[in-house]
């Protein structure tokens, strides 16, 4: 289940579709990544992100710097001062020590009607961030600064969070996603900060250290169906399989399990096709009765308290960063070629989609919003599937029809089982990769727009 499940963000978005409806294993064997030379075609995705060493000097400081290393990253330095935090999920009030960091403004190439701001970090215990965007209307006027989350690796010192009730009435954040409030208005966002808020408590030494920071704006086209492509690639990456379903019921405090851990179960287990591993001592708070534990871990240390899921795009990102060598982003893609591409770099993608039972052969489901984990192409171009939404592990591993598939990924609008307009995600996926990528890695990511 994805965020469009949840009311604060569902109902938002399926209003503004409907007033717009109203108003008007192998080798690859055909596809390449494109060469990095190549025009590029003309995208409604914007992704912009902060990662080097050079990044990090050009923002704005207050008592924050940049480091090197091989991670370069933001950290800090002489704090700016102490601030109260009254978590609203403990009900206690805590002193914080903070710096800041202020990227400079970046003009989006895709004047956006969306923005999601999405990060990796280290927080040791006794240290969190908050993220933030502001940003320039296209009428010239300012947008408030917005919160897009107050997070933290474990949850001793805070609880992870998003914020509700976020509006200046020409625009609105819900959850983990800046929204236009009427896209039909013509108003867009064609410009961006972020602010970075690094915290730690009082006295000590400690600092989260931020490696990457980015922001995604877009301004996909509504639409119920979307351009076919041709398929281009027959190849399919080892991802280990993993159920949500075996999973029901566990936890209620992290929203119980089963068709609940979609996001979780599918970050785990492409952490885990890249190398990532949780201890034994990581473990030992899971019921050693529950089979697949690390599920478990990945929904717990990706729970959203004001949410209260563990679909918040944002938060499984900056978890799956959290093991030694991954980093990650949230972004759009515009096709399966693109898709492909990535595959065909051994990079497996998370996506998100809302469909009926009747719209996806052999899913034997329908959903207002799921996460699942494309692994791979058959030589007749279908797309093979991680699909968490299965009664065992062995049953995860999915084919499904190339062209239902990649309309109901890829479209903003769709019928729900009412029958009224109801909001698709547009392309929404999870990227997860390696911290050093390689050649072609780095190729087949900038190729989809992330660098």
């Amino acid at each position: 289940m994805s965020n469009a499940e949840h009311p604060s963000r569902r109902t938002v978005l399926t209003a503004a579709v409907a007033a717009a409806v109203v108003s008007g294993a192998g080798p690859a064997a055909a596809a390449s990544v494109p060469d990095a030379d190549d025009p590029a075609p003309a995208r409604t995705v914007d992704y912009r992100a902060w990662t080097t060493y050079a990044d990090w000097r050009s923002g704005a400081v207050k008592g924050a710097r940049a480091v090197t290393g091989a991670r370069p990253g933001v950290v800090i330095a002489a704090p700016a001062g102490t601030t109260d935090y009254p978590d609203p999920h403990t009900g206690t009030t805590a002193a914080w020590e903070y710096a800041t960091w202020t990227s400079p403004v970046h003009r989006l190439s895709v004047p956006s009607t969306e923005a999601i701001a999405s990060w990796n970090a280290h927080t040791p215990a006794g240290t969190w961030l908050q993220v933030e965007l502001s940003g320039t209307y296209s009428d010239g006027t300012p947008a408030p600064w917005y919160v897009m989350g107050r997070w933290a690796a474990g949850d001793q010192d805070i609880r992870r969070t998003s914020v509700d009730g976020q509006s200046d009435g020409r625009s609105s954040v819900w959850t983990d996603t800046f929204a236009i409030d009427d896209a039909a208005t013509g108003l867009r966002l064609v410009s961006y900060r972020l602010r970075l808020t690094l915290y730690r408590r009082p006295g000590t030494k400690l600092t989260p250290t931020v490696w990457r920071l980015g922001a995604m704006g877009s301004d996909v086209p509504d639409r119920f169906t979307v351009p076919a492509s041709t398929p281009g690639l027959a190849q399919e990456l080892l991802v280990p399989r993993y159920s949500q379903e075996v999973h029901a019921g566990q936890y209620p405090e992290y929203d119980n399990g089963g068709e609940a851990w979609c996001s979780p179960t599918s970050s785990q287990m492409i952490i885990e096709y890249w190398g990532g591993r949780l201890t034994p001592e990581q473990l030992s708070w899971v019921d050693p009765s529950y089979a697949d534990p690390q599920v478990d871990h990945a929904a717990r240390y990706t729970y959203d308290y004001q949410y209260e899921g563990c679909g918040n795009w944002p938060f499984n990102v900056a978890y799956a960063a959290t093991f030694q060598g991954l980093q990650g982003v949230v972004t759009r893609l515009g096709s399966l070629t693109d898709l492909e591409t990535l595959i065909a770099a051994g990079i497996p993608a998370i996506t998100s989609q809302s469909f009926l039972k009747t719209e996806l052969t052999g899913a034997g489901y329908g959903t207002s919003g799921h996460l699942m984990t494309v692994i791979g192409f058959t030589a007749e171009g279908d797309v093979i599937a991680n699909d968490p939404a299965s009664p065992d592990n062995e049953a995860v591993r999915r084919v499904y029809p190339r062209r239902e598939w990649e309309n109901i990924w890829l479209r903003t609008k769709r019928y729900n089982a009412s029958g009224a307009v109801a909001s698709g995600t547009g392309g929404v996926c999870y990227l997860y990769f390696p911290a050093q990528p390689t050649a072609r890695q780095r190729q087949a990511l900038a190729a989809v727009g992330v660098r």
